[in-house]
């Protein structure tokens, strides 16, 4: 395997000019940058990163860290990160936390081990020793989709509130009352948000929320199967079913049909966040979407930003929410 010590003897000149040459070009003349160029093609040579993330003290990689990365959400803002980040000499390692706290903390801990240029974070955990954690990392961060209280970073999100309220609204709208609500967990900044919109959009149209139609989903689709099929079997079914995401929502519509109700003839269901394929999708689920590509240039470019700026390193952390879209379906009728 050929060594920057060839390079340098082929093109005549010291190792140290050549590792100059190779972390920056402007620095040397332009004759001897073709020289070194011609002589790493020659040779093979192929520089190491890590190594020349240690002598240098960071690198030119990104860290990635997200609940799951095969969540089609996480995949679009992850393509853009990735396409950005490679137009500007950067590349991403991609992590995927499970959403487990333990996991994430090791997985953070580890990239830093590996003198990342920077770090975009969906966080997994909140309170006061994982905010003292993340606040004590030294690198710059973008902390995207789920915000958490006491972290002073930039924050790329939607609207989570405006989300819930939309397709609250939408139900209303059509004559529906009882109206059930799959949650998420509530110590998350989306499924909280989510959730407030619903309630509070309920009481401005001054109907109560019955506690029998607010269900755990916990945003799977396990624990959405389950608390579907506790609706459908009460006495007095809701009319219309709202899943807090995408996974518990069409977990319901599982549940309908293997009960033998037609959504919406019988039940009608809204979901926020889209699914791979919802065209195809029988009926088409009626859902408020985030713009996933927009959010992902986001934080690439802020990411970035904060990366490769003198300037954008000193800058004060910056919060940028986006409204979701309303994306009508078939799957509400008008009571």
């Amino acid at each position: 395997m050929a060594t920057i010590r060839d390079v340098a003897k082929l093109a005549e000149v010291s190792v140290s000019t050549v590792s100059l040459a190779l972390s920056n070009p402007g620095r040397v003349s332009q004759k001897t940058l073709e020289r070194i160029r011609d002589a790493v093609a020659a040779v093979g040579y192929v520089a190491d990163p890590l190594a020349q993330s240690l002598a240098k003290g960071r690198s030119r990689m990104i860290g990635f860290v997200v609940g799951n990365v095969g969540n089609p959400f996480f995949g679009d803002i992850r393509r853009e990160l990735e396409n950005y980040a490679l137009e500007h000499d950067h590349f991403v390692l991609i992590t995927d936390s499970s959403g487990k706290p333990d996991r994430e903390q090791a997985l953070v801990e580890h990239l830093i081990g590996l003198k990342i240029a920077g770090l975009a974070l969906s966080p997994s955990s909140f309170g006061p020793d994982y905010v003292n954690f993340i606040e004590g990392l030294k690198v710059p961060i973008v902390c995207f989709d789920q915000k958490v209280r006491g972290i002073e970073r930039d924050f790329v999100g939607s609207d989570n509130y405006l989300a819930g309220a939309m397709l609250t609204e939408h139900l209303l709208q059509l004559g529906h009352r009882r109206i059930a609500f799959i949650a998420g967990p509530q110590h998350m900044h989306t499924a909280s948000e989510r959730y407030r919109g619903f309630v509070e959009t309920m009481a401005s149209a001054g109907v109560d929320v019955n506690p029998n139609y607010v269900v755990d989903g916990q945003f799977t689709r396990s624990a959405g199967y389950e608390a579907a099929m506790r609706l459908l079997i009460q006495p007095e079914r809701p009319t219309a079913i709202l899943g807090a995401n995408n996974a518990v929502a069409l977990a319901a519509l599982q549940a309908m049909q293997e009960l033998g109700f037609n959504c919406p003839g019988d039940i009608s269901l809204a979901m926020i966040d889209d699914v791979q394929w919802s065209n195809v999708i029988t009926p088409r689920i009626t859902m408020v979407v985030q713009d996933t590509l927009k959010l992902g240039g986001i934080i690439a470019r802020r990411l970035l930003h904060r990366i490769t700026s003198p300037a954008g390193a000193e800058e004060p952390p910056e919060d940028f929410v986006l409204a979701p879209k309303f994306v009508p379906g078939n799957s509400c009728r008008r009571l």
